[in-house]
């Protein structure tokens, strides 16, 4: 990612801000003036609460109310659980490191950062796939839906979504996998006291971008696609009863904010991504700032995905309600019903 700089004694002489001023080769500091840098606090500070509490009115129903323990709704929890610990493990830390320019916690915390960052984005985007999978057979195939899409079939491919994604992550950033052949450029130019990023060399910056947003994202637009010719197919030619036309406007509505969470998803993080293939085949000359915005708008994703939820979905609605009045705490609140079956 982006390059740090590393001071020598002259620099300190001439009154730059270091990082660390004991230390030699440590990292340059930001001339952020003071009103800025508690204006970056406030507003990051604000949006990391908001991602945390919209999320955790998104996870709360999910979980205690019955009505909602379906497939579909299994696969939204996995992927507000994923935006819930984006805003608390990562957000605090990137605040700081935006604001100050500077790591402060060492370099193993940085490696456990920088992987729970970079597994909790492969986390989103594997689970919007499978539910881009989930909506392709309640639309397509809804007479298959319930033997094929099961709650046990869903859970095992939430353990394997957040094992596998731990696992390859984790050992791409300790074994740093992704500065090979590059190793020398980076001790020499990039590598400072004080910094935490991911450098990547480019190689490992275009399968990453491949691989994990280009290929999951052309699939889930091509499958959304087909789902929405075949949904318009279908409510030309056959003629439904009341109840299964009410069914299938269900679904289809579902799979709409599905698909908008999906497009919103794409559109908040593909700046970062594109950025982030690029760079190093512009000698890493991506300003760091571009860098730092880039990806705070791929977090407000995390952020917004509860307001999507909020106004597409009657359940989240009132289940908001029932939080918010303290009627959750009632005996057999759980059997509450928030929507017609």
């Amino acid at each position: 990612m982006e390059p740090g700089i590393s001071l020598s004694k002259a620099d300190i002489v001439e009154n730059i801000l270091l990082c660390f001023e004991s230390v030699n080769g440590s990292c340059k500091m930001s001339n952020f003036p003071p009103t800025i840098r508690v204006l970056l606090y406030l507003l990051l500070g604000s949006m990391s609460v908001l991602t945390v509490c919209g999320n955790l009115l998104v996870i709360i129903p999910i979980i205690h109310f019955k009505q909602l323990h379906t497939p579909t709704n299994y696969l939204i929890l996995s992927l507000a659980v994923s935006d819930l610990l984006l805003g608390v493990l990562v957000m605090p830390p990137r605040m700081v490191y935006s604001a100050e320019s500077c790591w402060y916690f060492g370099d193993l915390l940085c490696k456990i950062y920088t992987s729970t960052d970079i597994m909790l984005s492969n986390i989103s985007i594997l689970n919007l796939c499978f539910i881009s999978f989930d909506r392709y057979y309640a639309v397509c195939r809804p007479l298959l839906y319930r033997t094929k899409i099961t709650v046990h079939f869903v859970l095992i491919m939430m353990l394997v979504i957040w094992t596998g994604s731990a696992i390859v992550v984790f050992g791409i950033v300790f074994l740093e996998l992704s500065t090979w052949g590059v190793e020398d450029f980076y001790y020499k130019n990039v590598a400072c006291e004080g910094q935490c990023i991911l450098f990547q060399n480019k190689a490992s910056s275009t399968v990453s971008l491949v691989l994990s947003f280009y290929i999951p994202g052309v699939g889930m637009l091509s499958i959304y696609l087909k789902i929405f010719q075949i949904a318009q197919r279908q409510a030309r030619s056959i003629q439904l009863t009341t109840n299964q036309n009410s069914v299938g406007k269900s679904q289809r509505k579902a799979t709409k904010t599905l698909a908008i969470i999906m497009g919103v998803f794409l559109s908040f993080w593909t700046p970062f991504f594109v950025i982030n293939c690029i760079d190093p085949f512009i000698s890493y000359s991506t300003p760091p700032v571009l860098f730092e915005t880039l990806i705070w708008i791929g977090y407000l994703n995390s952020t917004i995905n509860p307001m999507v939820y909020a106004f597409f979905y009657s359940w989240f609605r009132r289940a908001f309600r029932i939080i918010i009045s303290g009627q959750i705490f009632q005996p057999d609140s759980s059997e509450i019903q928030l929507f017609s079956e």
